[in-house]
């Protein structure tokens, strides 16, 4: 089996690393345990949290045992790395419920079952330490000098808000926490994002000084798209792994719309396929490459989601948008259907016909029948449902002829929807390309 370190450089997770060869060497030599620190400001993680968990999950893929530590303990306190502005301080009940919902998401992608993987919160040592003691056996070892030089306390100095005392005690408590693995589990790797590399650096030089060890450190690139956005931003907000707050379907789209210039980039980094099949991605263009988003797009949703979810969402967007069929010699190794045997194709369907196949992850609505007896504007039900943001963006997207109902484009942006529009009890209105919702009609007294 490869190295771990030289699988992780060629998927693109690794910017910058300590010690290389002697990491390569302890990898080789036993079982690694390796951290990752997760921030519990919210019940869900987010696609921007993949290039951590999918480093982990490589990191368990060949044959060490990744840690999870949950920041229940530094979110009482704040990280100021990465922010212009003091983050938002947690209580102990509000980890405690992120921290549920966060081992669910991360059990898709990490085995936990007899020790394998485990998931822990720092509140259970720091909120312990008594601040005299701590002070003086650990916070003698770290330099003032140096820390006001780490980039994460350098943007909150520059910042109009400035660094209060609080914060600059986050770097001594991260650099514990990993003394703390050390100590307790043997860990001597630490991985993080590129703004952790003054926090990381300082747990190595802690565990040196007290307990004359080595320990290492990996950071991974700010992963952005092509256009410069950060990853998992839309114009909806952020694209969550809890299903209930992004469905598995838009968790599908998200990754079905992603620019043809990161189609490689981002199936080294968010999927397991080899990566020599990867690279052959390069010379693809057109529908060969549109057939290689889809199978971006089935691998990290069956990752997420599981292989159910991924399949409802790829016979949700064949009813949407029409079967696609994906060659065998396009990533050969990937699970995607290709040739329809695993999903329920509905043929002959004529376009102006609602989708033959129920499509739960569809965002839906429920309006009643009786104001459709009395008709009901267009733009004004794209705002109502969220297709538009508001009555007029509603009118620009009718008279650019991008909305539609039911397949049919309307003409005027005050036509009336009426009870003819009703097919099955349902309305589909369309966005543009790729924007759905359906309207579930129900019967009222009124």
């Amino acid at each position: 089996m490869a190295n771990l370190i030289d699988v992780l450089k060629e998927r693109g997770f690794i910017e910058q690393t300590t010690h290389e060869q002697e990491l390569k060497d302890y990898l080789e030599a036993e079982q690694a345990t390796c951290y990752i620190g997760f921030d519990p400001t919210a019940s869900s993680l987010h696609v921007g949290s993949l290039v951590p968990i999918m480093s982990l999950a490589h990191v368990q893929r060949h044959g060490h045992r990744p840690i999870a530590l949950v920041g229940g303990g530094t979110g009482l306190v704040g990280d100021p790395s990465g922010k212009t502005e003091m983050r938002k301080l947690l209580t102990a009940e509000m980890v405690e419920e992120n921290a549920v919902g966060i081992k669910k998401q991360l059990s898709r992608f990490l085995d936990f079952t007899e020790e394998k993987a485990l998931m822990l919160n720092n509140a259970d040592w720091l909120t312990k330490l008594e601040y005299i003691p701590f002070l003086r056996d650990f916070g003698r070892h770290f330099s003032v000098n140096r820390m006001i030089k780490a980039e994460s306390y350098k943007m909150r100095l520059e910042s109009e808000e400035g660094l209060n005392f609080i914060e600059f005690n986050y770097m001594l408590l991260q650099a514990y926490d990993f003394l703390e693995l050390y100590d307790h589990h043997a860990c001597r790797l630490q991985m993080g994002g590129s703004d952790q590399w003054g926090n990381i650096v300082a747990g190595i030089e802690l565990i040196r000084r007290v307990r004359q060890e080595t320990a290492f450190g990996i950071t991974f690139p700010l992963i952005t798209t092509s256009t410069g956005a950060k990853m998992g931003k839309t114009a909806e907000g952020a694209v969550w792994l809890d299903p209930d707050k992004t469905s598995p379907y838009e968790y599908y789209q998200y990754w079905i719309n992603t620019d043809d210039r990161d189609v490689v980039k981002f199936m080294a980094l968010f999927t397991f396929l080899p990566i020599k099949e990867i690279r052959t991605l390069e010379k693809l263009s057109g529908a060969d490459l549109n057939s290689a988003k889809v199978i971006l797009a089935f691998e990290v949703t069956q990752i997420a989601h599981g292989r159910e979810e991924a399949l409802n969402a790829y016979r949700a967007a064949e009813n949407m948008f029409g079967p696609r069929v994906v060659p065998k010699e396009i990533l050969p190794s990937s699970s995607v259907p290709r040739n329809g045997a695993e999903v329920d194709n509905a043929q002959g369907r004529l376009e102006g016909v609602l989708p033959a196949v129920e499509i739960d992850s569809t965002p839906q609505s429920t309006i009643e029948l009786y104001r459709f007896k009395e008709g009901i504007p267009a733009f004004k039900l794209y705002q109502m449902v969220g297709l538009a943001s508001s009555g007029s963006a509603a009118r620009r997207l009718i008279e650019q002829g991008g909305a539609y109902v039911n397949g049919r484009r309307i003409e005027l942006f005050d036509d009336l929807l009426t009870e003819g529009d009703i097919v099955d009890q349902e309305i589909l209105l369309r966005a543009g390309k790729k924007r759905y919702h359906k309207i579930k009609i129900i019967e009222n007294n009124a």
